[in-house]
């Protein structure tokens, strides 16, 4: 099959269920994550939200797979939220949370795991899965709080990233292991800066919007949801020769398509981390980058093997419908599309080539999005939020499913 046969047919259509609701008007299945190791075994994560009476709300569930993903053994349930899986040193981690940030552990490659142990409190964080980065012998990550204490919701308008940094062969359950960089809240931003011009930000007036007896949401501007990436090619306009600086690209809610939020963090010669905007040679901030389903959650992964960055996105393919003429179906403002997750390649994180659908779902009303990703040898691992025909709507997912796309390094061109 050619590249361009590849790319007009979805890549990885065919999954494996790691978790499916037993009841899909009472549970959620959010935010999966996903790791490699180097033993072979994958660990897999999802959370779960429950709203049963005798339920416990927030679930963390861990699950191994030693047969490629085709099979997969539960083996914790940990009181944590939006767990990432990573390897340091000789042994596995998942951070998360909600209201503090937790950290469990494992020494025998996720047979058995530690309790969620508290690494930061007094915080209230928002810990999408991300993605992590090996620089100077240490370990970087970007978690998220809340500059103020709304509780529920995904409240955009006051998350800030917060990096993180240690010594992958240290004791990562210690607090003092780690190092967080400063709260750089997106409201912080504007006062700083001034707000977006030229833009068409916010597309929509933030508030209730009736549409003919169904109310839709446009939040208030924000960001959230980062991945870590750094720019290691030397000819790049931002790279940093000493390697200090790693770059924030995050799920930006304006109303549009295609946009998202950038910011970056410079590791000081004291080892403190600084995070700020970015500039562009003219000296002007930045905030805004275009970027293929940049309003929607979205997941980076580099390729050290190439050097590639490869994007696991939603494609958006109708936002400027009206909102009276939408699917009554269609969740959320136009612009939130879930049908088609796509794939893309890029040498710089900036201009993003089209690799092909990773997965489509075809009703209105079903979806496959907000993936968690890893490299297997020649393959590209995805587990990401599905909702079938039994979910009650595309984004409450009622399934939690584990994809392959083999060869992915052949679809680059």
């Amino acid at each position: 099959m050619t590249t361009d046969e590849r790319a007009c047919r979805p890549l990885a259509n065919d999954y494996v269920t790691l978790w499916r609701a037993e009841d899909p008007e009472q549970q959620i299945g959010y935010c999966p994550g996903l790791a490699a190791l180097p033993n072979g075994r994958l660990i897999g994560l999802l959370l779960v939200r429950d709203y049963r009476p005798d339920a416990e709300p927030w679930v963390e569930k861990v699950y191994t797979s030693d047969d490629k993903g085709r099979t997969w053994t539960h083996r914790k349930d940990l009181l944590m939220v939006d767990g990432f899986p990573f390897v340091a040193g000789s042994a596995v981690y998942i951070i998360g949370g909600k209201d503090d940030l937790k950290i469990a552990r494992s020494d025998d490659w996720g047979e058995t795991w530690t309790d969620a142990i508290p690494l930061q409190t007094g915080r209230m964080w928002y810990s999408f899965p991300g993605s992590i980065v090996e620089a100077n012998g240490r370990i970087y990550m970007v978690k998220e709080c809340r500059t103020e204490p709304i509780p529920d919701g995904f409240p955009v308008w006051v998350l800030a990233p917060v990096v993180c940094s240690a010594c992958p062969t240290d004791d990562l359950t210690r607090p003092e292991a780690w190092t967080f960089s400063n709260m750089l809240g997106f409201q912080e931003v504007f006062k700083r800066y001034g707000r977006p011009n030229l833009l068409g930000v916010p597309f929509y007036e933030p508030g209730r919007h009736d549409t003919g007896g169904t109310f839709r949401h446009m939040p208030e501007l924000g960001w959230g949801e980062a991945n870590l990436v750094q720019i290691t090619d030397p000819d790049h306009i931002w790279h940093d020769p000493t390697g200090r600086t790693f770059h924030i690209i995050m799920r930006c809610n304006t109303g549009r398509s295609n946009i998202a939020a950038l910011a970056k963090a410079v590791e000081q010669d004291d080892g403190s981390i600084v995070v700020d905007l970015e500039r562009a040679p003219s000296g002007q901030p930045m905030l805004y980058i275009p970027f293929p389903g940049g309003n929607i959650g979205f997941i980076i992964v580099n390729d050290p093997e190439t050097g590639l960055h490869w994007l696991v996105s939603n494609q958006i393919t109708d936002s400027m419908r009206r909102l009276d003429r939408l699917d009554p179906k269609h969740y959320g403002m136009p612009a939130n599309e879930r049908r088609q997750l796509a794939l893309y390649f890029s040498s710089n994180c900036m201009d993003w080539c089209f690799a092909g659908l990773a997965a489509t779902a075809d009703e209105m009303g079903t979806s496959h999005y907000h993936g968690a990703s890893a490299i297997d040898g020649d393959d590209l691992l995805l587990m990401m939020r599905t909702s079938d025909p039994d979910a009650v709507n595309e984004h409450n997912s009622n399934l939690i499913t584990f994809h392959r796309i083999p060869d992915f390094r052949g679809l680059a061109y």
